[in-house]
Parts: structure tokens; C-alpha cells; sequence
């Protein structure tokens, strides 16, 4: 009897992640046919914490086209340009279409570092930089400021104030992303913000590593925060969203890490990619700014 249980309970557990996994992909809200932005902090974040977002909304049948715009190079360790050219890679496993979808920045007020936050306002610049047209560009500039707002993207995924790990460069994130979607607004809440902005949301320590055990977790955690409930009105802001791998995706993902971000792969890294929950099961905040 003990046997048949030692062998029920891991096949159970295994068949309810394949089963929310499923569900996922197939009733609950996702994005489609959408510009993506996915900021992150270092080469690898997109593999480590993000891979079962890309993979989802990367997928031909959804229409995106997603980028990812990374704000430093790691070099932590003096090998900026080589994860450069490891984050490049990974992106194309996790399915972006051109290696010119994937930006990394050099700047020195976004150094690698475990105790360093970035700035708020530097990083809102950056973002208006690359997602604003300036108004001459808009064919009618001395009618911009009663123009509703326009941006080049039109979801925004990055950490949230936790930033997974509590990294202070991940945090750092999630501030300078809010900063700027309230700028992109100021003076302008007549109109509809013309960016969704998505946060990740940072779980406890004992669940991140629960691997797939922690997918119908969260479903159960997500049905009861609203996850998948249609909005009643059109003015009411869009659902959060889940996104739960499968085999495939959590192999790809796994890949993406293995064979891109070879310098990184160090021996908790490995334990990561195996039982780290963020391999398998990414839950994003839609922010209220």
C-alpha cells in the first residue's frame, strides 16, 4: 500500500500541472497581437524568471511581437560582452523573431549590483527614449500636448517592487516602469494610458522552489485574486495573467539557460533551472498607475 502511494503521489502531482498548465493555454486571458516590451536588469533574467512568459506570448498563433530591453550587461564579473551575446541567444530559443529585438545598454548609472538600486527617474528616461516619438515625428507637433499619448509598445512586463529575490536592480525596475507610465499621463487623464504595464510577482521563499508543484497553487491563488474574470465594462482595467509551462516550454526555457547563458551556469544555477518555480509558472500583475 505504501509503495502504491509513494508512486500515486508524484503522478498525481505531475497530472495537475500538466492539467492547469493546459488550462492556461487555453481559457484563461492571455495577450494577442500586441508590441511587448519585457524589461530586465542582466542577461539571463529573461531565462531564469521570465521564460514561461516568452515562450507564451512568442508564440506564432498570438500575433505579438515581443523585444526585450535589458539595462545592463552583468559585468559584474568583467564578461558584459560575452553575456551580451549569451542573452541574444536565449532570446532566440525562447522564440523572439530578430537578433535586433533584444537592446542591452552600457550605462554607468545601472551598474551589476547586489546592494546598488538604479534610479527612478534614469530609468523612465530610458524608456521614453525608446518608446515615445518625439513630436515632430508625430506630423503634427503643436498639437502634441493635446494629443492623447502615444508609445511604440504597448505592454510593458518587468519585476515587481520584490523583484523575485529582493535584487535591488530588479526592484529598481519596477519604480522607474511606474515613474514612467505616470509621466507618459501627466496632464493627460482624459485619455486611455496607451501601455499596459505587468509586474511578476515575488512569492515566498518556500514556494519558489516548489518547481511544478506550485502551478495548481497558483491557479487556486489566481482564480481567488480575479485572474481570468472578464472585465465588466470597457473601462475597467484588463485581468491579470497566468502563464504556466508545459514539458515543452519548460524544456525550452531550460535550454534557453543551458546553451545561451553558459558562463552563468554555475551549481546553484543548475538547482534553479531544476526545481525553481519561475521555470515553470510566471503569475503577472496588471499595475493600476
Amino acid at each position: 500500500m505504501e509503495l502504491y502511494l509513494a508512486l500515486a503521489i508524484p503522478i498525481l502531482i505531475g497530472t495537475a500541472w500538466l492539467f492547469t498548465a493546459s488550462i492556461t493555454r487555453t481559457t484563461l486571458p492571455t495577450l494577442q497581437g500586441k508590441r511587448i516590451c519585457l524589461l530586465i536588469a542582466h542577461p539571463d533574467d529573461e531565462a531564469m524568471f521570465f521564460s514561461p512568459t516568452v515562450t507564451a506570448l512568442t508564440a506564432p498563433e498570438v500575433g505579438n511581437h515581443v523585444k526585450i530591453l535589458c539595462l545592463s550587461s552583468g559585468n559584474a564579473d568583467g564578461l558584459g560582452e560575452t553575456r551580451k551575446k549569451e542573452l541574444a541567444v536565449s532570446a532566440g530559443t525562447l522564440g523572439l523573431r530578430r537578433a535586433d529585438d533584444v537592446l542591452v545598454l552600457e550605462d554607468a548609472a545601472f551598474p551589476d549590483s547586489m546592494v546598488q538600486a538604479w534610479p527612478t527617474e534614469r530609468i523612465a528616461d530610458v524608456l521614453s527614449r525608446a518608446f515615445i516619438l518625439p513630436p515632430e515625428a508625430t506630423g503634427n507637433p503643436s498639437r502634441a500636448a493635446q494629443a492623447p499619448p502615444e508609445t511604440t509598445v504597448d505592454v510593458l512586463i518587468t519585476f515587481d517592487k520584490g523583484g523575485v529575490s529582493a535584487h535591488p536592480n530588479h526592484a529598481s525596475l519596477f519604480h522607474g516602469a511606474r515613474a514612467w507610465v505616470s509621466r507618459l499621463m501627466k496632464g493627460k487623464e482624459g485619455w486611455r494610458c496607451p501601455v499596459e504595464l505587468y509586474t511578476l510577482t515575488s512569492v515566498s521563499l518556500w514556494r519558489k522552489y516548489l518547481s511544478f508543484i506550485d502551478a495548481p497553487i497558483t491557479l487556486v491563488v489566481g482564480a481567488l485574486r480575479g485572474i481570468g474574470r472578464s472585465p465588466k465594462s470597457k473601462q475597467q482595467q484588463a485581468s491579470d495573467l497566468l502563464f504556466i509551462s508545459g514539458i515543452q516550454e519548460y524544456r525550452k526555457g531550460q535550454v534557453a539557460m543551458t546553451q545561451g547563458h553558459k558562463s552563468q551556469m554555475r551549481w546553484f544555477r543548475w538547482g534553479w533551472i531544476g526545481i525553481g518555480r519561475y521555470m515553470i509558472v510566471n503569475d503577472l500583475k496588471r499595475e493600476k498607475v
